[in-house]
């Protein structure tokens, strides 16, 4: 994993247990991931998911290999998303992992996104999915490299 990937994500993240948590495991990864803060858009929760939607989409660099974190999507095992990683580096593209805001992400967005990433049947609050997103990608930087800090024993 020689190129960063980026995060892109609705909100800023200010001080605080969500941004130490983010921090932590940003500062592990090799090289840690290039972050893109958009601001929270303002409406009815259809027009924020549009406005914010427009804004992520608008933000991508050309030919980007987009990951959408969606509680709809796919809940990989951590080997998996590890052999994921593998597969979408493989590819040559720019990887942006795009969190939406509190309304979610728009279905425009759910179109554009190559995969879509849960990080499980809970529904997390989006300035925690960083932090969640971040230790999984130092997760799966050990796993490839053959690092002990992924215990594939433990639950």
């Amino acid at each position: 994993m020689s190129r960063a990937a980026r995060l892109i994500a609705i909100g800023r993240l200010k001080g605080g247990p969500e941004a130490a948590l983010f921090e932590q495991h940003n500062a592990r990864l090799r090289p840690p991931f290039a972050v893109t803060e958009l601001p929270e858009a303002r409406g009815s929760p259809a027009e924020i998911r549009r406005r914010e939607g427009a804004a992520l989409l608008a933000t991508l660099p050309e030919a980007a290999l987009v990951v959408a974190l969606d509680l709809g999507g796919e809940a990989p095992t951590s080997e998996a998303l590890a052999a994921l990683a593998a597969r979408w580096e493989g590819t040559g593209k720019p990887l942006c992992f795009l969190i939406g805001g509190a309304e979610g992400l728009d279905p425009a967005v759910l179109s554009r996104a190559d995969h879509r990433l849960s990080l499980g049947p809970l529904t997390w609050p989006h300035f925690l999915v960083r932090g969640l997103l971040a230790e999984q990608w130092y997760r799966v930087q050990a796993i490839r490299s053959g690092h002990p800090y992924h215990r594939p024993w433990r639950p």
